[in-house]
C-alpha cells in the first residue's frame, strides 16, 4: 500500500499533538493503544493500529517521567510502527520490531526537547519579574513548538521516503536482521506482562492468574472472555472482602438495636 499526501500530513500533525497532549490535557496521554489506533485509522487498518499499539503499550505500563526524566517514546514508535506495517507487509511482529529502536530514539530528541525549551523558561522568568502577563503566555505557548516538531520532524522524514524506499530498504536487509526484529516483535508482549506482574501483587492473587492462563492456553477463550471473566472475580472479590470487613467491625464490639441496625 502506497501512503498518500494526506495520511503523511495527519500522521505528522498526529506525533505533533501528541507529546503535547501529554504535557497539558492528556487525553491519549502515554498510551500507545489509543495512539494506535489513530494511526491504524488514518492508515486504513484499524487491526494493524490496535495489534501494534496494544503491544508497545506492554511496555510502558507503570513507567512514568518523573522528576523530568526521559522514556522511550513508544507513542511515536505506534504511528511509526503502524505505518511502516502497513506500507511493507512484512506483519505486525516485524513493525513492532521497528517501532522499539524509534521509541528509543525518542529518547535523545527528548532530551535535545527539553534542552531548547529552558530559552523560553528564562524569557518566562523575565516576564514575570516584569509582570508581563502576556509575555509570559506567548512563550509558554512557544515553549510548546521543540516538543512538538521533536516527534514530528522524525515522522514526517521517516513517511516521507515512501512505500518504495521502505520495500528497497527492507529487502535489502539481511535474513538474519529480519529474523531478529520479527522475534524481538514476538517477545515484547512477554517482556511487558512480566514487567506488569512484577509491579502487581501476583503472589497474592496467583490463584486468578493460573485460571486466567488456564483459559486462554487451554481452553482457547478470547482475550474479551478472559476479561470479563476477570472483572466478574475482581467484583466477587470486592464484595467478599467488604462483607469481610464488615464482620470484623462487628466482632470488635457493638449491638443491634430492636430495628435490626448495628450500633457501637
Amino acid at each position: 500500500m502506497a501512503i498518500t499526501w494526506w495520511q503523511i500530513l495527519l500522521l505528522t500533525a498526529l506525533a505533533f499533538w501528541m507529546i503535547i497532549d501529554q504535557l497539558t490535557v492528556g487525553i491519549l496521554c502515554n498510551y500507545p493503544l489509543l495512539i494506535g489506533l489513530v494511526a491504524g485509522i488514518i492508515m486504513g487498518d484499524l487491526k494493524t493500529g490496535l495489534v501494534v499499539g496494544a503491544t508497545l503499550q506492554l511496555m510502558v505500563l507503570g513507567v512514568g517521567t518523573y522528576g523530568g526524566a526521559s522514556m522511550p517514546d513508544f507513542m511515536t514508535g505506534a504511528i511509526v510502527g503502524t505505518a511502516y506495517a502497513v506500507m511493507s507487509n512484512k506483519g505486525v511482529s516485524f513493525a513492532i520490531g521497528l517501532a522499539v529502536p524509534v521509541g528509543l530514539l525518542m529518547v535523545q530528541l527528548d532530551v535535545l526537547a527539553r534542552f531548547t525549551n529552558t530559552f523560553f523558561l528564562h524569557r518566562v522568568d523575565k516576564a514575570i519579574d516584569k509582570d508581563n502577563e502576556k509575555e509570559v503566555a506567548r512563550n509558554v505557548i512557544y515553549g510548546m513548538f521543540p516538543w512538538g516538531v521533536s516527534r514530528a520532524l522524525p515522522v514526517l522524514l521517516m513517511l516521507l521516503v515512501g512505500k518504495n524506499t521502505i520495500q528497497t530498504v527492507v529487502n535489502a536487509l539481511p535474513g538474519w536482521l529480519t529474523s531478529g526484529l520479527s522475534a524481538a516483535g514476538g517477545i515484547l508482549p512477554v517482556v511487558g506482562i512480566a514487567i506488569l506482574l512484577r509491579f502487581l501483587p501476583t503472589k497474592r492473587f496467583l490463584a486468578y492468574l493460573f485460571i486466567g492462563f488456564f483459559l486462554a492456553a487451554y481452553l482457547n477463550v478470547p482475550m474479551l472472555g478472559v476479561a470479563i471473566i476477570g472483572a466478574a472475580m475482581a467484583i466477587i472479590y470486592y464484595k467478599q472482602s467488604d462483607n469481610k470487613a464488615s464482620n470484623n467491625n462487628k466482632t470488635e464490639g457493638g449491638h443491634e438495636n430492636e430495628l435490626g441496625e448495628y450500633e457501637d
